[in-house]
């Protein structure tokens, strides 16, 4: 290992072990659409498991799959309903009409009134049909009968458990047949909270006990009499439930806006990331690890998978070198046709310079990780796409936003703070002005990791100058960013003028001390310019940006900006990696502990990691290892909406662009596809799919982590 390598490691190894390693292996949950005949239709009612065959019935027809086929063929008639006898024979239902698939076990049809309609069907024997109504129950065994006791009532489902008792779910009442005799259980059990009504029933330990869904929750009448009950407060993400599906570790959970997992914890499936359609009609458990879900909109099948995080990390760089390299820059894509990756294509980005440093970082992590020739080479182009952002500007030390072959088609930045396309020196390019501090932060954070982990000497030269040069312009601009008219860029101010004296600057006081000085640092190490120490101590000593930078994350009273988390934190990794015998450091220290503190609740991984690497301690690292094993291979930005769901506290302060928010991060799974820049509370967020990411924010915290020994 070459020395700078071993001593960048040994500078930031932290002073902890995690508690709990993890294993290698970890399932994650893979949704794939199953592809129905088209005479099936999309509205799938019922699914069931017989023998070695799948039965859909759809609302044209029952169809079956097996050996990867499917057969079958439309009804004549239009289903609602079915329901499977022993002998693994389905029954349709119409609104008003019961038919066997099998001609000759057809029945007589329920004497049923012109307002009556057909809402579930049960066979408790061979020769015993009930037929709940939204007039009652009824029951057939070689002739038909109506049972007084549930006149006028809606019956929404009907079980039986393995001591023979029969339930009733209806709108007046949870009823239990035992020994011949009806009982309704709000009489003596069931809680006045309930309002008497119920929607699904399923049998559950064994066919033991029966689970049952209210209003408000979800609840179980245990034969040992151990009841309990799930309610908002427990967990249960939204209701009322109306599909109830037992499976070896818990139970499967159907609403009208989504699926719910429940076993040692909660989990909620919604959006067309996870369902077709967010209508729940049934839930099949085809085997331990998988469930197909019944919607309006077809089928979707949710599958655990078993993989290392490193696996998942080689299927994200494949998603990004199919999609996301636009001319060595990595940023998402757009999608042409809402949720078709077929139909991606890349476009200019006002930030394509700050998300393609990020990429770097990651790749850079990788190499250095596992040796692999082919992340070095993705961190060399990477780095060779950096350099060109500056090149392409005319301007040294100056980096585009972004840039584009002259030839190219290009789009205007639809920011509120103008950006103007101009041509490189040479002619063969285009590129975007107005420089923000996120793209200077992220290079100067990224340029150091290159060299230290992956360049080889004439890529140090090259690393070096390139710092430089960006540091120089900033000092020789008194601070600024110096755009193609010669003046500041918006964002692009260090001066203490503006810092410490401007309102205007009061929010990016903190910050900005804080990049400025990493910047200064950085430059020093690389380059032994002691012009560099002088205009640190400067700022330190006569502008106070040490003391600033304790205030780096302004929170608390003031709104949140998750996007300054990234011009938060990346300073801090240089600025305390070359300040070993600096007389502040221990005041960047305070900062760090401050930013940590106010990040924590948000458990963003990367965050976590570096928080953890750069303080030395545990920063919630198993947070991280269980949001990065979440993280959806699924990168396309689809609706996510939250502010139904009852398990989410809500925020009686409303988020920076006045949206709904809870008072706690939203599962990475259940959310918004982020970049680590984005608020992890806010209820509803995506863009209805539109565009994918790039994945980047997992590879680079998964590689991080790794590095530094977090996991694998």
């Amino acid at each position: 290992m070459p020395p700078i390598l071993l001593a960048f490691l040994i500078a930031f190894t932290p002073a902890f072990y995690v508690a709990a390693q993890p294993s290698a292996i970890y399932y994650q949950d893979i949704k794939t659409d199953i592809a129905l005949p088209t005479e099936a239709g999309k509205n799938t009612l019922k699914l069931f498991q017989s023998k070695d065959q799948r039965i859909c019935v759809t609302s044209t027809g029952i169809f079956r799959f097996k050996s990867g086929k499917w057969t079958g063929q439309r009804q004549p008639i239009e289903l609602t309903n079915a329901s499977l006898d022993s002998d693994g024979n389905v029954w349709m239902a119409t609104a008003r009409g019961i038919y066997s698939e099998k001609k000759e076990k057809q029945i007589t049809q329920p004497p049923l009134s012109a307002t009556d309609t057909i809402l579930t069907l049960f066979w408790e024997t061979p020769k015993q049909l009930w037929v709940g109504t939204n007039n009652g129950l009824m029951g057939w065994n070689g002739q038909w009968m109506a049972l007084p006791q549930h006149k006028g009532s809606r019956v929404n489902s009907i079980a039986k458990d393995t001591q023979g008792q029969l339930f009733v779910a209806t709108n007046r009442g949870l009823w239990r047949r035992t020994n011949g005799r009806w009982f309704n259980l709000d009489e003596s059990l069931m809680a006045v909270g309930n309002k008497e009504m119920y929607f699904a029933l399923t049998n559950y330990n064994n066919e033991q006990d029966m689970v049952y869904s209210s209003p408000w929750s979800v609840g179980c009448i245990a034969n040992d009499g151990n009841h309990w009950v799930l309610r908002a407060t427990d967990g249960l993400p939204y209701g009322p439930v109306t599909v109830l599906t037992p499976f070896a570790n818990g139970l499967w959970i159907g609403t009208q806006k989504g699926l719910i997992k429940k076993d040692s914890r909660w989990q909620y499936y919604h959006g067309k990331r996870w369902l077709p359609d967010n209508q729940v009609n049934d839930i099949l458990v085809v085997d331990s690890l998988t469930v197909w879900v019944a919607t309006p909109q077809g089928i979707a099948q949710i599958q655990q998978q078993a993989m290392t995080l490193e696996e998942k990390a080689k299927r994200i760089e494949q998603t990004i070198a199919l999609r996301h390299n636009r001319r060595g820059l990595v940023n998402h894509s757009h999608l042409k046709v809402a949720g078709d990756i077929s139909t991606s294509y890349l476009n200019n980005e006002d930030n394509d310079g700050l998300w393609t440093a990020c990429y770097l970082v990651a790749e850079c992590f990788h190499y250095a990780s596992t040796g692999d020739s082919s992340a070095k080479n993705r961190a060399i182009r990477t780095f060779e796409a950096l350099e060109r952002l500056e090149k392409v500007s005319g301007i040294s030390g100056y980096p585009a936003r972004s840039y584009a072959l002259a030839t190219d088609p290009i789009t205007q930045s639809r920011s509120p703070h103008p950006k103007l396309w101009h041509p490189s020196p040479d002619g063969q390019w285009q590129w975007l002005d107005d420089t923000s501090s996120d793209e200077i932060t992220g290079h100067i954070f990224a340029l150091p990791i290159f060299y230290d982990l992956v360049a080889n000497d004439e890529q140090k030269v090259r690393t070096k100058q390139l710092i430089k040069r960006t540091v120089d312009h900033i000092i020789d601009h008194n601070y600024h960013l110096i755009d193609f008219d010669g003046k500041p860029t918006r964002w692009g101010v260090w001066h203490p003028d503006s810092l410490n004296h401007s309102p205007n600057w009061m929010y990016e006081r903190g910050l900005n001390s804080l990049q400025i000085l990493s910047f200064l640092k950085t430059a020093y190490h690389f380059t032994g310019d002691e012009k560099y120490e002088k205009h640190y101590h400067y700022l330190v000593n006569q502008h106070g940006y040490a003391k600033n930078a304790l205030q780096a994350k302004v929170f608390g009273p003031f709104e949140t900006s998750h996007s300054d988390d990234i011009l938060n934190f990346f300073p801090y990794y240089g600025l305390l990696n070359y300040t070993k015998a600096d007389p502040n450091r221990e005041l960047y220290l305070k900062s760090l502990e401050r930013s940590w503190k106010a990040v924590k609740s948000d458990h963003m991984p990367i965050w976590n990691v570096m928080a953890s690497v750069m303080l030395r301690k545990d920063c919630d690292v198993a947070i991280a290892l269980e949001e990065i094993q979440q993280f959806p291979l699924d990168l396309i930005n689809w609706r996510m909406e939250n502010s139904h769901r009852w398990d989410l506290p809500k925020d009686p302060l409303i988020s920076r662009f006045r949206r709904l928010q809870s008072t706690e991060p939203i599962p990475t799974p259940e959310s918004g596809v982020s970049r680590w820049n984005t608020n992890p509370k806010e209820f509803d967020s995506g863009d209805g799919g539109k565009t994918e990411d790039s994945g980047s924010y997992f590879l680079f915290a998964y590689w991080m982590g790794r590095y530094y020994g977090f996991w694998e």
